[in-house]
C-alpha cells in the first residue's frame, strides 16, 4: 500500500489570542451554523481512529482510566486524511487518563507536525472540545468558535485544550484544533507515558503510513519527551504491551 501524501491547509493568518467566555463553553453571540462541516485536526491520541470513536460514541478506550460521555451526534467522520500543520508538538502537564505528559501544539514554533484530519460537523467538534476540557457536551452555540474561524484563534480559558486554533481551510472547510494557551517554552514539560505514545504512534501509522521506527524517532525528539526518551527506548516501548 502506498504511503498517504499529507496535505497542507490553505493558510489562515493568526491574530493575537482573545479571552472569550472563561467561565463556560457557550457564547450565545456566536452566529455559527452547527451543521457546517469542519476538519478536526487531531495530533494527539485522537489520531488513532478507535480513540476518537470513544469521543464520538462514548465509552472507555483500551488503556484509559476515564469513560467518555460521547457526542450527541455519534456518527463517524465523513472522511479522514493526513495533514501537515505549522508549528511543533510538545508534551506538558499531567494526563488524568494516561499519566505523564499530554500532547499540545505550539503553532508559533518553527516546523510542521503531522496530524489527522477528520471531517465532522461543528456540533460534533464542540462536543469533542467539551470532553477535552472535562465538561459535559451540552453547548447549543459555538464557544468562541466564530472568533476562531474569523481570527484564527480563540482562548476560552487558561486550562488544557481551552484554546481553539483555525490554521487554515481545506476544500472550503475550516481546519480546527485545540491546544493550551501560551508557548511551549513557558510550559511545564513532562515525560509522556509509553501507553500514551503508543496511541500517537498507531495514529501516525493509520493516517500517514509511518512505521514504528519513524514514529519513535519523531515523538522522542519533541519537547517533553526529548532527553527522557530516546528513539531506541521508545521503539522498544512501542513494540511492547507493557509500560517500559
Amino acid at each position: 500500500m502506498a504511503t498517504p501524501v499529507p496535505r497542507r491547509p490553505r493558510p489562515h493568518r493568526l491574530r493575537p489570542p482573545e479571552l472569550l467566555d472563561p467561565a463556560g463553553l457557550v457564547d450565545p453571540a456566536d452566529p455559527v451554523d452547527l451543521t457546517r462541516p469542519v476538519w478536526y485536526a487531531a495530533y494527539g491520541s485522537n489520531m488513532r481512529r478507535t480513540r476518537l470513536h470513544a469521543y464520538l460514541a462514548g465509552g472507555s478506550p483500551p488503556g484509559a482510566t476515564r469513560r467518555y460521555p460521547g457526542c450527541r451526534d455519534p456518527r463517524p467522520p465523513a472522511a479522514d486524511l493526513p495533514l501537515l500543520l505549522p508549528g511543533r508538538l510538545y508534551f506538558a502537564r499531567e494526563s488524568l487518563v494516561w499519566g505523564g505528559g499530554m500532547a499540545f501544539l505550539d503553532a508559533e514554533d518553527d516546523g510542521e507536525l503531522p496530524v489527522r484530519g477528520y471531517l465532522l460537523t461543528l456540533d460534533q467538534l464542540l462536543d469533542i472540545a467539551a470532553q477535552e476540557m472535562h465538561r459535559t457536551p451540552r453547548a447549543s452555540a459555538a464557544p468562541g468558535l466564530a472568533a476562531a474561524l474569523r481570527d484564527g484563534r480563540a482562548t476560552l480559558g487558561p486550562g488544557r485544550y481551552e484554546t481553539l486554533l483555525c490554521p487554515g481551510t481545506l476544500d472550503g472547510h475550516p481546519v480546527v484544533t485545540f491546544t493550551a494557551a501560551g508557548r511551549s517554552s513557558e510550559a511545564p514539560l513532562t515525560r509522556p507515558s509509553a501507553g500514551y505514545l503508543r496511541h500517537l504512534a498507531t495514529g501516525l501509522a493509520e493516517s500517514h503510513g509511518w512505521p514504528a521506527r519513524r514514529a519513535a524517532a519523531y515523538l522522542s525528539t519533541r519537547p517533553g519527551a526529548a532527553g527522557r526518551w530516546t528513539p531506541d527506548s521508545l521503539l522498544t516501548a512501542l513494540r511492547s504491551r507493557s509500560e517500559q
